[in-house]
């Protein structure tokens, strides 16, 4: 007979036994699991990001004296780092020599309650810490020296679930600090609300992505609007253009790169939090499956929107070295050692073959001290006299908000531990309470003050929120803590600084135990008051206490090392006083003044680094050639002119563009001269270009007349045949949409029309001259894509042989950072088949034009996807816009600053047409661009049945981003046809479509 049959009961417990290990091992083995996970990810990534780094110095390895270049690459993070260092001592420091300046700020801060008082931090994830930053930097910019007005763009909300003070459109922070004569009443800081989705709801910031282009355009139009206001107030009648467009966060990015771009103007990116970096830890937790986190977090469009900003930015601003090397690292935008060597041979004028990289830099964050009062700093006594128990009487007047926070303590006078965040389970609450639950000395000697936000229901908060509260009350309940932690349920903005005094004046210790912090402001707020720290060391909080020396770092995992280090500081009086002492001593280092100053400077580098932003003008200019200069500068710099007031300097020159500035200038000077030398009657249509332009129409117009539209009906339908060609059925849209709108007489009087399109000028030409429409008959051709653009109807857009020619200001606009060549080859090297097959594709040469490579596709089942494609042209430092278009039959290859909808923007900002009086006629399927237009505050009508199919395909590939991530699933500001293609049912949709505003 065996054991088990003898000894049953033994047998039992030996089965439960093992069980208990097996069950105590499989979270073991599952987290080595995920580990090991993490590190395949990791060192796949690294490995490929080598192999691209590879490539591209080989790429950029043109002659013997780039070898250094490409040798010294592989430097250590500690010489990089006094790379850093050394090219900001060569920067001049801001400082009041720029009073004279006047010049406007643009921050973006597009998610959460954002208010200049009474900020309700902590009322949900979205309002937290990046509100108070923002707000705090729009005050602190505006009394610098040389800052005349700073915006501080939020999203307008305008719902019964909040207060109504956020649905205000504009709320002052502060009144310019600007002295002397003509000081306008624009000045100071700013905070502006543009509407953007559904008016009367307040929406969380994942849900804001589909919305993110009726934010650019609502706020593209303020800027216009304010820059004219500030130029009459205090730039001599020429529009004041934001000096530097700063976007805070992945949503706030994307909208900066988009505004940038149409204004031309640099942005700035401060990322706070990195999606990539959340992504990494949510799979490590092991708790939820990436479909799971993209499904909560929407993490694949925030990364996408991170990766956009990149690419617009010239500069980034971190508070920590590690964020530049562990977080921004992985992406694709961005390469440490590969900006290195771009920088390099930027410095010594060598071209980078349109590669770039944007510049990285540490500014610590700033603070606001002017709640933070000496008296109350440099008390050291125990605190009691300004203390009163729940039963006697104080000789003071005592905050209401120490009131609430000790009705929970049975012993108030005790040394506090305090932390401060919204209950978000990355915060790490949980991990805290048990620490303190689980050391009895630790409880024996001090209290816990949590202040976990704003609540009035558990039950009403978001799912995150509510479980973090639950859990820590159950901890409360099983370590009866009951008496020892206090939890209240509200606070203002006001009370903060009181409860650090209250933790302050108790000898008390203030905690970040948060699983990553990006930033840590709360930290720098403690030390203020003169509190020792314990803080995570995953983030901000390594180089706060390293600058500091205030306190420990501890891991947040490890819930002994938090009780550890916490019972050290308040246990140890003099290292107590240590800490406190240096604290207080060091903190003027994140002071605001500093920070902005820093700021300032960086921002005045990277404008000087690039020509396009300077207007500086020989001292020697004569009068006459001085203004003429100043005109072809504008034109060049190309912070886009705003009104038509100049219109001697709208010339659409027909000659190549030159890669050195100065070349581009002179001939600009010189078409100028050569106009205004030209008798009327000659200055309209050259001798040359009569034939031409009788063919197409007749041309009476000098300028194009978008400038004198109310609307403009802009097609954009994309059916082409199977070999690209366009289809039958583009020239039916046109005719029905012509019929349509030219069917009320009191509309067509007032309304112009456009056609966008990815092919060249010439198959546009021709596909017109078979339907036996005139090109005059379009106020503006938008051809390659967005690559070009074009008014048949204006004299000056014809040249000497009859031929339409390119707005060249659009040309110089999309320039940046643009090398047709090194767009060209690297898309070549890319599109060989893996099969070894050869290549997938060959250029079309025919298609293609300077600031368009187009290619023909020989097998669309072995191309790659767009999201591929964009991930390995970062990769390698080029920031393109590329696309798959004509019916899959053609891959495009266009700079970054151009593309249909850009151009769209384009034509408000030169020509003052407003987006939202904007009609864009589409399909329902085409190009992989189209998804691009669908949003945005113009109107839009879909055909139905007129595009059977189109490029979307090839668009993202399994686990990227969602087309709902991009295009609102129902908009007011788009209509369908039933899918009859007729004038009366284009109509119908029309004026459908228009009710969103004022009419038609």
């Amino acid at each position: 007979m065996d054991q088990g049959r003898r000894h049953p009961q033994r047998a039992r417990a030996q089965h439960q036994a093992r069980e208990h290990v097996l069950a105590d091992l499989a979270p073991r083995a599952q987290e080595e699991q995920l580990e090991l996970e993490g590190l395949q990810r990791m060192s796949a990534r690294r490995k490929e990001q080598e192999q691209v780094r590879r490539e591209a110095t080989e790429d950029l390895a043109e002659d013997l004296s780039e070898a250094a270049d490409t040798l010294g690459e592989l430097v250590p993070v500690e010489m990089a780092k006094k790379k850093f260092q050394r090219n900001f001592s060569d920067l001049t420091v801001w400082s009041d020599d720029n009073k004279e300046k006047k010049l406007y700020i643009v921050l973006i801060s597009v998610h959460g309650l954002v208010r200049g008082e009474n900020m309700e931090l902590g009322r949900d994830s979205d309002t937290g810490g990046q509100v108070k930053y923002v707000v705090e930097l729009a005050r602190a910019l505006s009394m610098m020296p040389g800052v005349y007005r700073v915006d501080l763009f939020t999203r307008q909300v305008s719902s019964p679930d909040v207060d109504w003070s956020y649905g205000e459109p504009t709320e002052m922070l502060t009144t310019s600090s600007i002295d002397g004569e003509g000081m306008g009443e624009s000045g100071g800081a700013y905070i502006v609300r543009i509407p953007c989705g559904p008016r009367d709801k307040y929406l969380k910031k994942e849900a804001l992505w589909p919305y993110l282009q009726e934010f650019v355009d609502g706020a593209l139009g303020h800027i216009l609007n304010m820059s004219k206001a500030l130029g009459e107030q205090v730039g001599n009648g020429r529009p004041v253009l934001p000096y530097v467009i700063h976007g805070h966060y992945a949503d706030a990015g994307d909208v900066a790169a988009l505004l940038s771009g149409a204004l031309n103007v640099p942005m700035v990116l401060t990322g706070h939090s990195l999606g990539r970096n959340k992504l990494e830890q949510l799979l490590k937790q092991g708790r939820m499956s990436k479909e799971d986190i993209d499904s909560t977090y929407k993490i694949m469009r925030r990364i996408e929107g991170e990766e956009l900003a990149l690419d617009a930015s010239e500069l980034v601003i971190t508070s920590t070295r590690q964020e530049i090397d562990e977080q921004w690292g992985l992406y694709d935008g961005f390469d440490v050692k590969l900006e290195k060597v771009l920088r390099a041979r930027a410095r010594r004028g060598v071209s980078c073959h349109g590669r770039f990289m944007p510049r990285m830099v540490v500014i610590p964050p700033g603070m606001d001290f002017s709640n933070v009062f000496p008296e109350d700093i440099d008390g050291d006594g125990d605190g009691k006299d300004d203390i009163i128990s729940l039963e006697g009487a104080s000789p003071k007047s005592m905050p209401p908000i120490w009131a609430e926070v000790m009705r929970f303590l049975t012993n108030p006078h005790k040394p506090m531990i305090l932390a401060l965040s919204r209950p978000d389970p990355k915060k790490n609450i949980t991990t805290l309470v048990k620490a303190f639950g689980e050391c009895r000395p630790l409880r024996e000697l001090a209290n816990l003050t949590l202040i976990m936000g704003n609540r009035d229901d558990i039950d009403e908060m978001s799912a995150g929120n509510a479980s973090v509260l639950t859990t820590v009350l159950k901890l409360i309940d099983k370590y009866d803590l009951y008496g020892s932690v206090a939890f209240p349920k509200h606070h203002n903005q006001a009370d903060v600084p009181e409860i650090y005094r209250l933790a302050a004046k108790m000898k008390g210790v203030f905690i970040n135990p948060a699983l990553v912090e990006p930033f840590g402001l709360t930290l720098i707020e403690a030390a203020a008051h003169g509190l020792p720290i314990v803080a995570t060391k995953n983030g901000g909080p390594v180089d706060i206490t390293t600058a500091l020396n205030n306190g420990l770092l501890v891991d947040p995992h490890d819930q002994n090392a938090i009780a550890d280090a916490l019972l050290k500081l308040v246990a140890d009086k003099n290292l107590w006083q240590e800490c406190r002492r240096n604290g207080l001593r060091n903190i003027h280092l994140y002071s605001w003044p500093e920070h902005c100053r820093t700021y300032l400077t960086r921002i005045a580098g990277c404008r000087l680094r690039n020509p396009r932003w300077l207007k500086d003008t020989p001292a020697d200019a004569g009068a006459d050639e001085e203004e003429l200069l100043e005109d072809s500068m504008d034109a060049q710099d190309l912070s886009l002119r705003l009104s038509i007031d100049g219109e001697k300097n709208s010339l659409c020159i027909n000659e190549p563009l030159s890669s050195d500035p100065q070349d581009q200038v002179q001939k600009i000077m010189n078409k100028i001269k050569q106009s205004s030398a030209l008798p009327p009657s000659l200055s309209s249509v050259s001798e040359g270009g009569k034939n031409a332009a009788e063919a197409a129409g007749s041309v009476v117009n000098k300028y194009p007349v978008l400038r004198r539209r109310r609307r403009l009906f802009v097609i954009a339908v994309d059916c082409y045949q199977d070999d690209g060609r366009a289809s039958k059925k583009m020239l039916q849209v046109i005719q029905e949409v012509f019929r349509a709108v030219r069917s009320d007489s009191q509309m067509s009087k007032i309304s112009g029309f456009a056609l966008s399109t990815a092919m060249p000028l010439s198959e546009t030409l021709q596909l017109l001259q078979l339907g036996k429409i005139q090109a005059t008959d379009f106020d503006a051709l938008i051809c390659g894509s967005g690559s070009e653009v074009y008014y048949p109807g204006t004299s000056h857009c014809i040249d000497a042989e009859g031929k339409l020619r390119p707005d060249q200001d659009y040309l110089l606009h999309i320039s940046h950072r643009w090398s047709h060549d090194g767009a060209r080859q690297t898309i070549a090297k890319l599109m060989v088949a893996q099969d070894g097959s050869g290549d997938v594709v060959e250029q079309d040469v025919a298609s293609s034009n300077e600031h368009c490579v187009s290619f023909l596709i020989k097998d669309t089942k072995k191309v790659k996807t767009i999201d591929e494609m964009r991930e390995r042209l970062r990769m390698r430092g080029l920031r393109c816009h590329i696309m798959y278009c004509r019916n899959s039959t053609r891959l495009q290859v266009i700079p970054l600053l151009a593309s249909r909808s850009q151009a769209l923007r384009y034509l408000f900002v030169r020509w003052g047409l407003s987006v939202g009086n904007m009609y864009l006629i589409t399909g329902e399927h085409g190009d992989t661009d189209q998804e691009e237009m669908l949003s945005g505050l113009h109107k839009t009508v879909i055909l139905r049945g007129v595009t059977e199919k189109g490029s979307e395909a090839l668009l993202r590939s399994s686990g990227s981003y969602h087309r709902t991530d991009v295009v609102p699933s129902e908009s007011p500001l788009v209509s369908y046809t039933a899918g009859d293609l007729k004038a009366d049912e284009i109509m119908r949709a029309l004026k459908q479509v228009s009710k969103t505003s004022s009419g038609m």
